[in-house]
């Protein structure tokens, strides 16, 4: 009998590690369950990461697209802005040089305007020009003596004829 207590005291300790197997299986299984549960919320965290990942993707790629676009845009502007620019400075300078050749022009034509007064003044021309209004003052002087003389006929006349009218 002592062998059967042996056994059974054999059997009740592997009976007890059994059991502690078995509850630490369950405790095993137990955190198992748990990693799977934080799997499955992992997962869905990813998925849900995986779309956010790829709208802000779409959304770089969009905006990427735009900045290239805007870059583009500016380097046309600015060589816009650079070719104006020039054609600026060249309407300017052209601008300048007009002013200036109308300056001189202008200068060279008050120079021969005042050139030729004293060429008028100096000159024969003067003369000229006085002998030509004494001249015409000498011809209104005659058109009014003739005029007077040709009121005093007129006046001669129409006496006569009265006196003859009368007689």
């Amino acid at each position: 009998m002592e062998d059967s207590g042996a056994i059974l005291c054999q059997i009740s300790i592997f009976k007890d590690m059994l059991d502690q197997v078995n509850r630490e299986i369950e405790a095993n299984i137990q955190v198992t369950r748990e990693i799977e549960s934080q799997i499955g919320n992992c997962s869905e965290t990813e998925s849900a990461l995986s779309v956010k990942e790829a709208e802000l993707t779409k959304s770089f790629l969009a905006s990427q697209f735009e900045i290239n676009g805007l870059i583009s845009v500016t380097a046309d502007s600015r060589n816009s802005l650079k070719l104006l620019e020039d054609e600026i400075c060249r309407l300017r300078n052209e601008h300048s040089e007009l002013i200036t050749r109308l300056t001189e022009k202008r200068e060279g034509f008050v120079k021969m305007c005042f050139g030729f007064q004293r060429e008028i003044e100096d000159s024969e021309f003067r003369n000229l020009l006085l002998e030509r209004e004494f001249l015409d003052n000498e011809v209104r002087m005659l058109e009014e003596k003739n005029l007077d003389v040709k009121n005093s006929i007129l006046a001669y006349m129409e006496d006569e004829m009265m006196n003859l009218l009368s007689d």
